[in-house]
Formats: structure tokens, sequence, C-alpha cells
């Protein structure tokens, strides 16, 4: 096992360096082609599939160099790419020559990473090394630069995650708890290693309390409520995980991504009682969450939350019309609350399409319930208070 494989990799040709020009699209796809090709020989060889992994790492970054990250997107493709990538190294039995090679490749590339792409890789460096042997002795390398550095008023090391990571994996969570003491500033990112060092040490009502006071000025909740509703998940204590951490530790792209989260991690949770902990959490936007309560079939709910603050005109247009057949009632009252926020002057680049149709749906709802006069006085009522730019 300790000699290198050789194989013809059909990415790496792709990312020479400067390879892509500042297109995000074109960079992406070529990122999870490469990450396809490698996780596919990794199953199948997973020392090669390593070599491969190792090479995507020392290429990507350099070859990403001219592509325009201010969307993010190109940003958050490779961060998941690195996470596969650490993975795959993990998991491949190499022996000890090969690993510390491995590792030295690593090591070389991170610190050439100028943009960066491939950071994240230092907060797996326990995980790299995949003995505690060989994590001791890079905690070892490392620790005396990272004392240096947090002994001055504005040191920096590069390496600080990767020594902090080596002495978790070492098993030298005292020592690396002791070393945090000594920053004379508080960063999540380094302080969440203690955080897991007193988890380790079986200690998760210190965890979480060390969690709680290691976000710096400039740290969101998000990454340390991940980490405490982990450990509270890990300890069986499902309901102060839920209560504490559950909202801030799991938004999605989308409320209703959110709202799915939170479900699968907490099966025994009623659903009712979860979307309404996630309403009650965001006050004054409760109309926004119309279109999770409408596909959870709540549709009581989901009138009254479009009722009770704005919510999107066209999203209620679109769900008039798609429960006309079925929910005659439901599209009526939402039909009328759309032309009601429009009234008001909401909606995002609104045109009189928007406006007639939630007034046709609005009718063909009434006529299909022999409601026509109450919604006629009703549309009147709203047309009286039109506020909207151009009276539509």
């Amino acid at each position: 096992m300790g000699k290198e494989p050789k194989h013809k990799w059909t990415f790496a040709p792709r990312f020479r360096a400067r390879a892509f020009g500042w297109k995000s699209q074109p960079a992406i796809k070529r990122v999870r082609e490469a990450v396809a090709e490698i996780r596919k020989m990794a199953k199948r060889d997973p020392i090669l599939g390593a070599e491969g992994a190792i090479l995507f790492l020392e290429k990507v970054s350099p070859a990403l160099e001219q592509v325009d990250g201010s969307s993010g997107a190109i940003g958050l493709a490779v961060n998941h790419a690195v996470d596969e990538m650490v993975s795959i190294i993990v998991r491949a039995p190499a022996d000890e020559k090969l690993r510390d090679k491995w590792v030295e490749r690593l090591w070389e590339a991170y610190q050439d990473d100028q943009i960066p792409y491939i950071e994240s890789l230092a907060d797996s460096w326990g995980d790299l090394c995949a003995t505690t042997e060989r994590a001791s002795h890079w905690a070892d390398e490392l620790l005396p630069t990272v004392k240096m550095v947090w002994n001055e008023p504005a040191g920096y090391f590069h390496g600080t995650p990767a020594c902090l990571s080596c002495l978790l994996a070492a098993g030298r969570c005292q020592e690396l708890l002791d070393l945090l003491d000594i920053s004379r500033h508080v960063f999540w990112h380094d302080r969440q290693f203690g955080v897991r060092a007193l988890a380790v040490m079986g200690r998760v009502d210190d965890a979480i309390a060390y969690a709680e006071r290691s976000l710096g000025s400039n740290d969101g909740p998000s990454q340390m409520s991940i980490l405490c509703e982990k450990m509270l998940l890990e300890a069986g204590r499902s309901d102060e995980a839920y209560e504490r951490y559950a909202i801030a530790a799991n938004q999605g792209i989308s409320r209703l991504a959110t709202f799915r989260a939170i479900s699968k991690k907490y099966p025994d949770r009623d659903s009712k009682h979860i979307i309404r902990d996630l309403i009650r959490s965001t006050p004054g936007e409760e109309g926004k969450w119309f279109a999770t309560a409408s596909d959870l079939k709540l549709y009581d709910l989901a009138v009254a939350l479009a009722r009770q603050s704005p919510c999107e005109p066209k999203t209620l247009n679109r769900a008039a019309r798609e429960m006309a057949q079925g929910l005659p009632a439901f599209s009526l009252e939402v039909a009328l609350v759309s032309l009601h926020w429009l009234s008001q002057g909401y909606g995002w680049e609104v045109t009189s399409l928007d406006v007639l149709g939630a007034f046709d749906q609005a009718l063909s709802a009434a006529q299909c319930l022999g409601r026509e006069d109450e919604v006629m006085r009703r549309l009147e009522q709203i047309i009286s208070r039109d506020h909207s730019a151009g009276m539509f």
C-alpha cells in the first residue's frame, strides 16, 4: 500500500491554474464532475480514490482563482467538495508511509491556498492524520507558533485550526482547553474545539456552557447551535435540544426546508407544534409561512397567516389557482387575501395581470360556492381601501 498508484484522471487537466473565467456555473459543473469521478473510483479502489481527492485539493484553488465568488455559489460547491474529499481520504486504508506523504501534500496545498477555497481542511486535520500518534506529532509541530501569535496583540497563524484539531484528535483535551485560555480574543471557530473537547471528556453541561460563552462579536449563533444540538441529541436529551437549539441549528434555504429538517431530527414532535414554534420565532413575518402551512395541508392556518402579515401576492395567486378544483373555499379566501395585499401596495413587480388573476379566481370560487353577493361586497370593501401604486 506504500506504492503510489498511477491513474489518468479526467478532471485533472481541466483544473489547470486559472482554467476558469469569471462565470461560476461552468466551474461549479466541473467541480461536481470531479467529485463524482473521485467518488466512483473510491468505491472501487479507496487508495486511488484518496489520491484523486488529494490531487483535486491541490488543483482546485489555483484553477478557480479568476472565478467570481460574490454570489457564494462556487464557495458552497467547493466546501461540499472539500468535505467529501476529506471523508474519502480519512477512510482510505493507507499505510504509515503513504499517510505521511498525503498529509505533507495536503499541508503544502493548504499553505498555498490564497483565495482561500480549501481553508476548511484545517478543521479536519486531526482526522486526516488518522492516528493519535500522528495527530500528536503535528500538534507538537504547530503549538509553538500558535502560542507565539496568541501572545501578540494582533497575531495570526494560518495553521491554528489544524493545531487545535490535532490536539483534540490526540486526546489532549485539557491541554487544548488550557491553550484556548491564553488567546486574547474569543472566536467561535477556535473555541468550538474546546466545546468538543469537553464533550469528549463527558462534560456535556460544561460543554454547552462553554459554547454559550464562545461567540465572538462577529459570530452568528447557527454553528454554535448546530454543535450544541448535536451534543444534546447524542446525550439522549432530545427535549432540551429542541427547545434550546432546534430552530437556530436547522435553518434551511426555505422555510419549508427548515421545517423538514427539524421534523426529521425530531420525529416524535407533532408537525403542528413545530410549525407554530417556527412561526413564533419570526414575529411580524407570519405571512411568509403561508406556503409552508399550505404544503402541510394546514389550510385554515395558512389563510390566517396570510391575513396576519404581508404575503407575496404571486404566491397567493398560485395557491388559489392550484386549489380551485379541490378546495374552492380555500381558493376563494386566498384570492381575496391576495387582493387585499395588492390593494395595500405589496408585491414584487406587480402588473394588472396579477390583479385580474386574483379577481377572476375569487369570482370563480364564489360562483362555485354560491356566494357571489357576499364576495362582491368584500371586493367592494377592498377596492374602497385601495392604496396601490396606479390604483390597480
